[in-house]
């Protein structure tokens, strides 16, 4: 589909879509409406613009290919800075506002922290080479200062982090796991001048293979069982409770994201998530990221009463039609969520600014008219 036919199809613009809409601020529910008569229509309550731009949150992840990298980059990212000019970090609280009217909020990658100027701020690989940022370093404490400063100055809010960092939170080496999780214990810790509500832990390969282990027939009855999936969970599980204690002295949630592996599997989530059973330790979902169509819904009413800081409001066209961003975001509002939808453009038609701002649209409009969930 082209540019301009998927925007034409997907509704009439960014200015229509902000025509009335209402939605209440993060952790701000309205007040609940009276009791309807009986056989009178139902009236939705009302909202201030602000307070449902509030629900909104920027994501710098489909906007890394205008960040500033140690190499030239490819030829799109090169169009793409050319057009919307080079960024870093430091950066991208002015650019959230510029770009998404009214919204304040973002989630930020953490691939895309340190000045890539700086190898200090960063780990050293063991064959060689610049590895991920290292908040607990002084030169990575002084950068969070500044971006610190920006929050302050441009009126942004760090509301989470979708942290890649973490390595080897399920593996069965007690080391391994042990310095994954020592790994996200320094985000936390060095994060927290960011004022941070949540971080997610997990990568495509931080929890156990991408590709999980799946039930085969064992013993003499040559019933299936799924002997290899429970010491990752269990591992997953000790690792997170980690970092949900850490993080809980420092006010920071730690999340599950569904991001492949053992988190591909919106039950398995859950059962984590009740097993840890802490105030700091929750999902975050993801509108996409699923193994088949029928999770893009169901995964999503799986999640909802876990959810309660960030989502990623995705596109993608793995999906095809299948994507409905609207029906995802009123079925999260419906499971209970009060936290904010962070902008992920995937992939598509669009390049990743103008995706986003299609996404903010759809937000938007979701916002508006919460209800019917289906």
């Amino acid at each position: 589909m082209e540019r301009r036919d998927f925007l034409k199809n997907a509704g009439g613009g960014l200015t229509a879509a902000m025509a009335g809409l209402a939605m209440p601020r993060v952790d701000q529910a309205p007040q609940a409406p009276a009791p309807t008569p009986a056989g009178a229509q139902k009236i939705e309550p009302t909202w201030t613009e602000q307070q449902k731009l509030d629900r909104i949150a920027s994501c710098s992840y489909p906007i890394r290919s205008i960040f500033k990298t140690r190499g030239q980059g490819g030829q799109q990212a090169q169009q793409l800075k050319q057009k919307y000019g080079e960024i870093t970090m430091l950066d991208f609280p002015q650019f959230t506002k510029d770009t998404f009217r009214g919204v304040t909020r973002m989630d930020i990658y953490s691939a895309l922290f340190g000045d890539v100027t700086d190898d200090s701020m960063f780990t050293q690989r063991a064959g060689g080479g610049v590895g991920t940022f290292d908040p607990s370093t002084a030169s990575g404490k002084k950068w969070l200062d500044a971006l610190a400063n920006k929050l302050v100055l441009t009126g942004t809010k760090v509301q989470h982090i979708s942290n890649n960092a973490p390595t080897n939170l399920a593996d069965a080496d007690p080391a391994l796991r042990k310095a994954g999780v020592e790994v996200g214990k320094k985000w936390l810790q060095g994060c927290a001048v960011l004022g941070v509500k949540s971080m997610r832990m997990n990568s495509p390969q931080a929890l156990g293979p991408s590709i999980r282990p799946n039930a085969i027939p064992r013993s003499g009855d040559g019933y299936p069982r799924n002997l290899d999936i429970v010491p990752l969970l269990n591992n997953a599980i000790e690792s997170y409770k980690e970092m949900a204690d850490y993080g809980g002295n420092l006010g920071i949630k730690v999340t599950f994201e569904n991001h492949w592996g053992l988190a591909a599997d919106p039950m398995n989530i859950r059962i984590m998530l009740d097993t840890i059973n802490h105030p700091y330790c929750e999902a975050s979902p993801d509108f996409c990221n699923w193994e088949h169509e029928y999770m893009l819904f169901n995964g999503l009413k799986a999640l909802a009463p876990y959810s309660h800081t960030n989502v990623h409001a995705k596109y993608w066209d793995r999906w095809g039609d299948l994507n409905d961003v609207q029906r995802s975001v009123r079925i999260m509002l419906a499971g209970g969520f009060k936290g904010t939808f962070a902008l992920e453009y995937e992939a598509g038609p669009l390049n990743g600014i103008e995706g986003a701002l299609y996404l903010y649209k759809e937000v938007l409009a979701a916002l508006s008219t919460p209800v019917p969930a289906i």
